[in-house]
This record gives structure tokens, sequence and C-alpha cells, in this order.
């Protein structure tokens, strides 16, 4: 291979992975001081569904979905605690 076809391959694999970078990049940014009202304006209108058991009114699906993202936000919960304690079981007193 010569070294004008090597450096033709890394520079297109470079780009992909920029490009896949990047967009991961703006989707971890914090949240701007913009978007903060939003945000609580969104959970202020959960915690009212919750009050009103509006849940009680979604189709299958919507409840299997939120079911699934509430299982696995509290799996990786307890992926933290294990990391954080450096052990499975127990804290080292």
């Amino acid at each position: 291979m010569s070294i004008a076809r090597a450096g033709a391959v890394i520079g297109a694999f470079a780009k992909t992975r920029m490009s896949t970078i990047g967009h991961y990049k703006s989707e971890l940014l914090p949240p701007s001081p913009a978007e903060i009202p939003q945000a609580i304006a969104a959970a202020t209108r959960v915690v009212g569904s919750a009050a009103t058991f509006k849940f009680m009114n979604l189709i299958t699906k919507e409840a299997l979905l939120n079911t699934i993202v509430a299982v696995e936000v509290i799996c990786w919960f307890f992926v933290g605690e294990v990391i954080g304690k450096r052990a499975l079981i127990g804290y080292k007193v």
C-alpha cells in the first residue's frame, strides 16, 4: 500500500469518526440558560400528569416504552453505584 493510499484511507476514517464525535458533542452539551425554564416546565407537567393519573390514558405501546426507559434509568443508577463503591457488595468501611 502506498503512502498516498494509506493517507486517503486514514483521512476517510478520521472524517467519519470526527462527524460521529461532532454529533455526540452537540447531544451531550449541558443545558443553556434558555433551556432551563423549558426543563422546569416539562418537569412540572410530568408531576401534574402523575397527580391527575393522566398516565392511565396511555396506550399499551406508550406505557411499555415509558416502563423500558424507567428500567434503563434505574439500571444505570445501580451500575453507577457499583462503579462508585468499587465493589459489587457493600461499602468498604
